[in-house]
């Protein structure tokens, strides 16, 4: 059930390559953020597919920040790594962010709309 809220709240994306694996809260100036943790689905990049990967592991996780959800703000933590049989890593090219931003793709366009 908590996967098929997801696939309204977050990019389809997300919904798509990840699972929820933790949800987090803190306070910063007073308002609540979110941190919703997420970890790669255990099915190797398509762009690598002549390549014999298998997960090995995770990176540091990268944050994105993405829209408010009541008066929230949200952080998406991603996480995964890749390897081949000689020990090179490699990782999706994800297009979930704004070039130059640590904003997902839809916000930034939000916030470029409404500010320029």
């Amino acid at each position: 059930m908590l996967q098929e809220l997801l696939k309204y709240v977050l990019p389809k994306e997300i919904v798509e390559y990840f699972e929820l694996t933790d949800i987090s809260t803190d306070l910063n100036n007073e308002l609540e953020v979110l941190h919703l943790h997420l970890d790669e689905k255990n099915v190797p990049p398509p762009e690598y597919a002549h390549i014999k990967l298998s997960g090995n592991g995770f990176y540091e996780s990268s944050a994105i920040k993405d829209f408010p959800l009541r008066d929230r703000k949200v952080y998406l933590h991603v996480r995964r790594r890749w390897v081949d049989e000689s020990g090179k890593s490699y990782s999706r090219d994800w297009d979930l962010v704004a070039e130059g931003t640590r904003y997902s793709k839809e916000l930034a366009s939000l916030l470029k709309e409404k500010f320029g």
